[in-house]
C-alpha cells in the first residue's frame, strides 16, 4: 500500500489523498502506523473509516483509532473520519468528540443527497433543517434514473435505480403501492409516468411536506 502510493505521488502533479480502513480484520489495525507512513511518502490528507476490510458494514464503527491517528503527534496531515455519519446532530458531535479535521459521509447520501446541505445547516444554525419535499424527492429520483438511461444500457439503468427509491421516498405514509410499481416496472416510460403520478396524484392526496407525511 505504501508503495504503491509513492509511486503515485511521484507520478502526478495533483494533492495525492488517501481513503482507508482501520485494518484488515480484528488482528491488524495498523491505522496509526499506516498513516504515518503514507504521510512520510507524501499524501495531503487521509480518510479513514472506523471498520476493518472484513467488517464491511457490520457492526458500529469504531471512531477511537481514527482519534489516535488525529492526535499522533508525529502526523500533519488532516484526518477526515468516516463511518455512520447520518445526521447534523451526530456529525457536530463526532467532529467535537474524535477531534477531526472533517467527516466524510458515504451510506447515508445514497437516495439522500440532501444530507451533505442538512448538515451544513446545523452546523451552522445549531436546529435541524426541514426535510426535502415529496416533489424535490421526485425530481431528485427522475434525474438520477434520466442520467442512468443516458449513460447506461436500458435495462441496466432501470434495475440499478430500483434499488434507489426506497431512499428516496423513505419513511412517507401510504406510499408503499408506488415503491412496489417503481421496483418492478421494466419500460423506462412507465418508471417515468408513475414519478409523474407521484408528484401530481400523491402530493393531491396526501400533501408536499414530508415533515408531515413520515411515519412514527
Amino acid at each position: 500500500m505504501v508503495k504503491m502510493t509513492a509511486e503515485i505521488v511521484k507520478a502526478v502533479n495533483k494533492p495525492v489523498t488517501v481513503k482507508t480502513r482501520l485494518g484488515w480484520d480484528e488482528n491488524t489495525k495498523y491505522i496509526v502506523e499506516v498513516a504515518e507512513r503514507l504521510q512520510d511518502v507524501g499524501i495531503q490528507a487521509i480518510s479513514i473509516h472506523g471498520r476493518t476490510r472484513k467488517q464491511m458494514y457490520k457492526g458500529e464503527a469504531d471512531w477511537t483509532l481514527i482519534a489516535e491517528t488525529k492526535n499522533n503527534p508525529r502526523l500533519h496531515i488532516p484526518v477526515f473520519g468516516n463511518g455512520d455519519v447520518d445526521s447534523g446532530p451526530k456529525a457536530l458531535e463526532y467532529k467535537n468528540k474524535y477531534g477531526v479535521d472533517g467527516i466524510m459521509i458515504g451510506r447515508a447520501s445514497i437516495g439522500y443527497p440532501w444530507i451533505f446541505e442538512e448538515i451544513k445547516y446545523f452546523l451552522e444554525h445549531g436546529v435541524e433543517a426541514a426535510k426535502p419535499t415529496v416533489e424535490e424527492r421526485v425530481a431528485a429520483a427522475r434525474e438520477h434514473f434520466e442520467m442512468s438511461l443516458k449513460w447506461k444500457e436500458e435495462r441496466y439503468a432501470v434495475m440499478e435505480t430500483r434499488k434507489h427509491y426506497t431512499n428516496y421516498f423513505r419513511g412517507l405514509t401510504h406510499f408503499k403501492p408506488y415503491r412496489s410499481r417503481l421496483v418492478t416496472i421494466d419500460d423506462p416510460q412507465e418508471v417515468l409516468a408513475t414519478l409523474d403520478e407521484i408528484e401530481s396524484e400523491y402530493i393531491a392526496k396526501y400533501g408536499n411536506d414530508q415533515n408531515e407525511l413520515l411515519v412514527g
